[in-house]
């Protein structure tokens, strides 16, 4: 049974929009792609010390692969993309996180559903309320809309870089 599932993509290593696209070209092979937001530029966030700005957008898709199948290989196509796994929150090429898998609620070792943190970052939630507004947050029973205009205004910088 296919299932939606919203993904943050980011990159602040390399050509950072370069990467962005390859990795929503190789998302193709888990399933098909149906919207992707504009690029925004981010301030790092949760991390000590300097490193360069993040670029993130936001893209929705259908799978029919289970959620564990579907982290293996989007862990593999970051791989393949030279993403290394040195330091927590350190720099890299490509990061893909699973915000949500349908209505799907899972925590364990490999993966949590919906993801643990996205109600904090406005760099998840800003792109995501362009292709999603009303994804609905099914633990904390609010969209994603809700969420977004909830942060607090200090919630880490963005802006537009470039429509997708």
């Amino acid at each position: 049974m296919k299932k939606t599932v919203y993904l943050s993509l980011g990159s602040n290593l390399g050509d950072r929009e370069t990467n962005l696209r390859e990795a929503i070209a190789h998302l193709g092979e888990l399933g098909r792609v149906s919207k992707v937001s504009a690029v925004y530029e981010t301030e790092p966030v949760e991390v000590s010390g300097r490193q360069p700005w993040f670029l993130n957008c936001a893209a929705s898709m259908e799978t029919e692969l289970t959620p564990l199948e579907f982290l293996k290989r989007l862990l593999a196509i970051e791989l393949a993309m030279g993403r290394k796994r040195t330091e927590l929150k350190g720099p890299r090429t490509i990061d893909m996180d699973i915000i949500f898998f349908g209505e799907e609620v899972l925590d364990t070792k490999e993966l949590s559903l919906p993801h643990p943190a996205m109600q904090h970052r406005r760099f998840v939630l800003a792109p995501l309320a362009e292709i999603a507004p009303e994804a609905w947050h099914p633990v904390l029973r609010r969209t994603v809309r809700e969420l977004l205009d909830s942060l607090p205004a200090d919630s880490g910088a963005i802006r537009r870089f470039r429509q997708n």
